[in-house]
């Protein structure tokens, strides 16, 4: 975990591979309880540290995460979620590469609780919810493809879930196809980046997390910096 921005209203920070945001059945201490006791002893703070979570990613996954320190920020930072008024951006190394290579995914996906899993259909389903994203494959190596994806709407799983229906499974991912795990447990999935208004001082915020030392994103970092993603393709017509 590595503070990227801090103020008395909110706090940003990137999240590693592992690393759960909160708690849950697990019983494995969360990113939140650690962070709030890492400010109860930064600041000497004699009761309780709010800290609430206004989004999640998933546990095996790496990036930027986004806490809110008062109720104020977390009431707003939910409209603000809810209202889609926040800009996502995310890397991805996959095992194939995306045909065509830019364009935006529409599914609708069914998430089944029993398997902590959701499948993605092209037509709408009983339960199901419209997941979109924009995505573009900034290069590739003599293994892996490199896509950035701009999360248009936030659905269990659905960035892993979008790309293995279309064929291309996120390297390390054996829930949504992959053939082997990452050596850390992790997936090669980072959340890059979070645009948004700050809820309280209403200015522009743009977080960018580092993603893992290792040297494919050192790659994909390489390539994304010298290309630019094309603008997506729209939706097919239903």
């Amino acid at each position: 975990m590595q503070i990227l921005y801090e103020d008395n209203h909110i706090l940003v920070v990137n999240k590693f591979p592992g690393e759960i945001v909160q708690a849950d059945k697990t019983m494995d201490e969360s990113l939140r309880e650690r962070l709030q006791r890492f400010i109860k002893e930064r600041d000497q703070k004699p009761g309780n540290v709010f800290l609430g979570v206004p989004h999640r990613v998933d546990r095996p996954v790496s990036g930027v995460v986004l806490f809110a320190k008062t109720g104020k920020a977390l009431e707003r930072f939910n409209k603000i979620f809810y209202d889609r008024n926040i800009q996502k951006k995310y890397w991805a190394i996959t095992l194939e590469k995306p045909q065509p290579e830019s364009g935006r995914l529409k599914h609708y996906l069914v998430r089944n609780t029993t398997q902590n899993k959701s499948y993605a259909y092209a037509r709408p389903k009983p339960n199901a919810k419209e997941a979109l994203l924009n995505y573009c494959c900034v290069g590739s190596s003599d293994r892996y493809h490199f896509v950035e994806i701009e999360l248009l709407t936030g659905r269990h799983h659905q960035i892993r879930a979008q790309l293995s229906a279309i064929g291309c499974p996120i390297k390390g991912d054996l829930k949504y196809g992959a053939p082997r795990s990452n050596p850390d447990g992790g997936i090669s999935l980072h959340a890059r980046s979070l645009s948004f208004i700050h809820p309280i001082k209403q200015i522009p915020l743009h977080m960018v997390a580092p993603p893992p030392d290792d040297v494919l994103w050192k790659l994909f970092t390489s390539l994304q910096e010298n290309r630019s993603c094309s603008a997506p393709l729209p939706i097919p017509a239903e």
